[in-house]
């Protein structure tokens, strides 16, 4: 259960704010919606922020769908994981990979599951979340692998899931009932 019950579905006011988040949901709120729509100005931020990181980067969405998951397994967010793990299918991860993120450490010994790039994104996810610093080997194959730009979007969306992860584990944000 939520901590701090949801704003109701059929939330109105503030009526621009809520259409936008609408128009970028595909007309309905989610669960984080109405829970960041108790704060108007935390839910615009966000509302912005997130769409940017979600659909404006250059960084290849299956490694960004993949460091979200990650930092959803290792945080306990299952509704960040619930959300995002069919975004990484769709964007050309296997089922197979899926269930290897929910245990990221392990999945790093899987040999052959993910390329070289994919392993850097996953070192890179579990060092930041864990420890927060990251080894210079570590950061050294990320940049060798993407560059200037996707790199800094990595280690950006990095931040901010674990960021969202932390916002959903403390107050208790649930999946969204199926249908």
């Amino acid at each position: 259960m939520p901590r701090i019950a949801y704003q109701p579905e059929n939330l109105a006011e503030p009526a621009a704010l809520v259409d936008a988040i609408r128009a970028r949901r595909g007309g309905r709120l989610l669960h984080l919606d109405r829970m960041l729509l108790h704060s108007p100005p935390l839910a615009a931020g966000w509302n912005g922020y997130l769409k940017a990181v979600r659909t404006e980067l250059v960084l290849e969405p299956r490694l960004r769908e993949l460091a979200m998951c990650v930092v959803a397994s290792l945080n306990g967010a299952h509704y960040e994981f619930h959300h995002h793990a069919p975004e990484f299918l769709r964007a050309g991860g296997s089922v197979q990979q899926v269930e290897a993120l929910r245990e990221p450490e392990q999945a790093l010994q899987q040999a052959g599951l993910f390329d070289d790039t994919a392993l850097a994104a996953l070192r890179l996810t579990i060092e930041m979340t864990r420890q927060v610093a990251v080894g210079d080997g570590t950061f050294a194959a990320v940049h060798a692998a993407l560059g200037d730009r996707e790199t800094v979007e990595l280690v950006g969306v990095i931040a901010t899931y674990n960021m969202v992860s932390r916002f959903l584990v403390a107050l208790g944000i649930e999946p969204e009932p199926a249908g």
